[in-house]
């Protein structure tokens, strides 16, 4: 009964906060990310208050905010439009690969860690967090902007890559041979192809055996079904948040319409949640001795992340502010990376320190440069111009006009 009171006390008091986090966030019109990871650290071990009592609810929580924020990520494009976009931004993909990889690949090599160690931070420094961006959207406004499908299919590429990455890692720490992460490789593969082949094909099918009049069984229904599937993902080598995405473009026209409303809000709730463990589960005193080559390392990658953004949104041929926004859209790091952090750390204890405080950075850089880049640039740019006319008078006086030559 204590035990049960003090949980009760806590989380009440979490989400009160979270809520007037929130509303303090929108008055001053910046996305309350940020603040909700810094609340996070103030209540984790080594914070201010620690939380002991909810711990456990609310890991299980950040489980589900990761699940939700890909579910109706997934609702708002069908099959056809990724498989459209995975053609269209496979070059976008192979960039963002090259660029966002090798910066943490080469700091793996140069701290003198093993291949399993390198492998791991080239992901950690590769790898977006859709949950960070898909909310920094929301909360922009952006989901119709001509740059947000461009975001998408680059984050698209680098979750279904995670179904080849997450094996390959895996077998690579665990010591397997060729045989062992072979098979690993094709079950993961076989299962995303499987998912991928039943919407295309039989994505109204689905969509129809799902669909109901009653609100509160379409609700049970979809949110039932993509925990089972994320679950399996899972189980499978996949990841979980790539299962729900795949749910969610199984599922299509009016199903998806319904269904959102409903799930918006779960949505919200949980994703709070999720921000806020990633806090809880960081320990304040590990973050300063590996605070600089993980400051390093973000500066050097949020330039390339911008660079792959604005690479994806000129193919796409969209106008320089999008190609901006776009930039600005994949800086965050989230989920993921913290996943991979966590594979690799029995192998390559120094990677937990060093990704977290990496990942803290850019998942609080993120958001604001997705508001920020574009506006930042407009500025410089008209400072720029306002100089070029100054230096211009300072530095060349205009030639006398020659007189003209005598005959």
């Amino acid at each position: 009964m204590h035990d049960t009171t003090v949980l009760l006390i806590e989380l009440g008091a979490v989400i009160l906060g979270l809520g007037l986090v929130g509303r303090f966030a929108g008055r001053i019109g910046m996305s309350p990310i940020p603040l909700y990871l810094l609340g996070g650290l103030a209540f984790g071990h080594g914070g201010l208050f620690p939380l002991n009592a909810t711990e456990g609810f609310i890991e299980v929580g950040a489980e589900i905010g990761v699940i939700l924020l890909l579910l109706l990520l997934g609702l708002e494009y069908t099959a056809s439009e990724l498989v459209t976009s995975l053609k269209t931004q496979y070059p976008s993909g192979i960039v963002d690969f090259v660029l966002n990889a090798t910066p943490g690949a080469l700091a793996g090599l140069l701290l003198g860690w093993g291949p399993a160690g390198v492998l791991a931070l080239a992901g950690v420094t590769w790898i977006s967090s859709s949950g960070v961006i898909a909310k920094v959207l929301t909360d922009l406004g952006r989901l119709g902007n001509r740059e947000t499908p461009v975001i998408l299919g680059v984050l698209v590429m680098e979750d279904l890559s995670m179904a080849v990455y997450l094996p390959l890692l895996t077998a690579l720490l665990a010591g397997v041979g060729v045989a062992g992460g072979s098979v690993t490789l094709l079950v993961a593969l076989g299962t995303v192809g499987l998912v991928l082949y039943l919407a295309l094909r039989h994505g109204r099918l689905i969509s129809r055996a799902v669909n109901s009049e009653t609100p509160e069984m379409l609700l049970l229904v979809v949110l039932g079904l993509t925990l089972l599937v994320a679950g399996i993902a899972q189980k499978l080598q996949v990841s979980a948040a790539v299962g729900a995405f795949l749910v969610g473009i199984a599922l299509s026209g009016e199903t998806a319409e319904n269904a959102r409303p409903l799930l918006t809000p779960l949505r919200d709730l949980f994703a709070a949640v999720f921000f806020v463990f990633f806090g809880l589960s960081t320990t304040p005193s590990q973050i300063p001795p590996v605070l600089l080559p993980a400051l390093l390392l973000a500066v050097v990658t949020i330039i390339t992340k911008i660079i792959t953004g604005w690479y994806a949104a000129r193919r796409a041929g969209i106008s320089r502010r999008g190609r901006l926004r776009a930039g600005g859209g994949l800086v965050a790091r989230g989920e993921f990376s913290i996943v991979i952090a966590g594979l690799a750390v029995s192998v390559e204890p120094r990677i937990g320190p060093l990704a977290t405080a990496y990942v803290l950075l850019l998942v609080i850089a993120g958001p604001l440069a997705a508001r920020w880049t574009e506006p930042a640039v407009d500025v410089l740019r008209k400072r720029l111009r306002r100089e070029r006319p100054a230096d211009g008078d300072a530095s060349s006086v205009p030639a006398e006009t020659p007189e003209p030559l005598k005959r």
